[in-house]
């Protein structure tokens, strides 16, 4: 690769670095606690019974502890903020890198959305006529708000929002824990709802198999460590920091609270099937508290999930914005998104986001919502698609260290048991793209649109992928010419 090019890779980050050891670890663990925990994990538990959900959902965490481990690797090495498309530009093929980039900003900015028509349904449970229009300006408002001051500003709202996620499941465990061992809510429960009937595991295989597909989505956010790397202060010490810390507490948060709730709650309470975004009086973590005689239960719970929806999409605006400024910056968007502010905030991108967030929520406000749930369906396996950037792209980044001779004491962080882990990591992601609806092929006749709305993501990035491969005429990069310059000068 020429010197021109190396420079132009290096020139990218001219974002100003202002996240903190704290926000970074907040901004991984936050990432990953929402509404897949709060809500889709009583459905798993009704799906699979408390074992089968247990089982998937340690799966799913040690394939993201792989991801996770392959992103440390690239980030500290690399810190940009450009991140999965700067990886797979860099190690694999610029056009990998275009495509991977265009799919993560689509993905969030439509989740923006999406985040935004939740917020509104849930603070209906307190203001039942007021107007979900005016709402979600005010929710957008914020959001747009928090991005546009500095990246500080988004750093500390992530901090507290994630802070005020993980205290609830902190006072949840213990709550838990207390009923369990009979000193709150009447005797002691044991282990007669976790083995009653066909539990622990229920509804064979294919139940298994659903909700390990629905727990790769309660996980994803946890790459958004990868993009604020690019603004970290000191990411040769914050992320390896952050990666090490994420995994236990995301693994001990999860697959605790999965085995209380499923302790508490037996897989055949019908009202497990019924939480969900309209419903929150049944979230599992709802149940269990009303359990343990707090009648305030479900509002503070709404006020919680509230602020994990927010959170959601306050760091979609960030991360989507990031990556479109990298994209500008490498010639792959228009330059005019590479502006910045006088804060070191990419404006233009911002802007642009939050346009089409915006209008991706007005599409599911006016008419029947075709539109929106096309737009909403077009993103539905973007992020897993993100991880199998991610186990490449550090695949052949450590493959090009091997094959031009370097020392691997260079790396400022090793992810572990390489190459098992990306390898291991691909495999998982790829069965969880390819099994996102089986029921499509196993019915009396092919569903053909469920099969479209559900697997359209891949033609869609495929589309991007050949497209620019086509047109610029690119090429896998040979090994012993990847770019392996360290964005960060090693520390002395």
């Amino acid at each position: 690769m020429s010197k021109n090019n190396k420079t132009n890779y290096q020139g990218a980050k001219s974002l100003k670095p202002g996240l903190q050891a704290r926000h970074m670890t907040m901004i991984a663990l936050g990432g990953s606690i929402g509404t897949g925990l709060f809500l889709a994990s009583g459905g798993a538990i009704a799906s699979a019974g408390p074992g089968g959900a247990l089982l998937a959902y340690i799966a799913v965490g040690i394939m993201v502890y792989f991801l996770m481990t392959s992103l440390g690797e690239l980030a500290t090495y690399v810190p940009d903020s450009g991140s999965f498309e700067t990886y797979a530009s860099r190690f694999v093929d610029p056009s990998l890198g275009f495509a991977m980039g265009w799919n993560f900003w689509y993905n969030w900015a439509i989740t923006i959305a999406a985040e935004l028509s939740a917020a509104t349904l849930i603070i209906k449970y307190w203001f039942p006529e007021s107007s979900s229009f005016l709402w979600s300006l005010l929710f957008l408002a914020l959001i747009l708000g928090l991005n546009v001051l500095s990246v500080k500003g988004y750093g500390e709202s992530e901090y507290w929002f994630a802070t005020i996620k993980v205290t609830v499941v902190i006072i949840f465990l213990i709550v838990g824990l207390l009923i369990i061992l009979g000193i709150m809510g009447g005797e002691a429960v044991g282990f007669k709802n976790f083995t009653a009937g066909d539990a622990p595991f229920h509804g064979g295989f294919f139940a298994f198999l659903g909700v390990f597909m629905a727990a790769g989505f309660s996980f994803q956010g946890t790459e958004m460590i990868g993009v604020a790397a690019g603004e970290s202060n000191n990411p040769r010490e914050h992320v390896p920091r952050a990666i090490r810390q994420v995994f236990w507490r995301i693994m001990i948060f999860y697959i605790l609270a999965i085995f209380v709730i499923g302790l508490l709650i037996p897989y055949t309470d019908p009202n497990l099937l019924k939480g969900g975004i309209e419903n929150i009086g049944v979230s599992p973590f709802t149940l269990v508290f009303e359990k343990a005689g707090l009648a305030f239960a479900a509002s503070v719970m709404n006020a919680v999930i509230l602020t994990s929806v927010l959170s959601a999409g306050n760091s979609g605006m960030y991360a989507s914005s990031r990556v479109l400024y990298s994209l500008a910056k490498r010639g792959k968007a228009p330059k005019a998104l590479a502006k910045l502010n006088s804060r070191g905030v990419p404006i233009n991108a911002v802007l642009l986001t939050t346009l089409v967030g915006m209008t991706a929520f007005f599409a599911s406000m006016f008419g029947d919502g075709i539109v929106y749930t096309w737009l909403l369906n077009a993103s539905g396996m973007c992020g897993f698609i993100t991880w199998l950037g991610i186990a490449i792209s550090h695949f052949r980044f450590r493959r090009a260290f091997q094959a031009q001779g370097r020392d691997l004491n260079e790396l400022p962080y090793k992810a572990r048991w390489f190459p098992f882990g990306p390898i291991f990591a691909f495999v998982l992601c790829i069965v969880v793209i390819l099994g996102q609806n089986t029921a499509v092929f196993t019915g009396e006749k092919m569903d053909w649109y469920g099969f479209v709305v559900t697997y359209i993501s891949i033609p869609l990035f495929l589309i991007l992928w050949l497209g620019y491969k086509w047109t610029k005429r690119t090429k896998l990069i040979p090994l012993n010419e990847c770019d392996l310059s360290p964005t960060v000068k090693p520390a002395e």
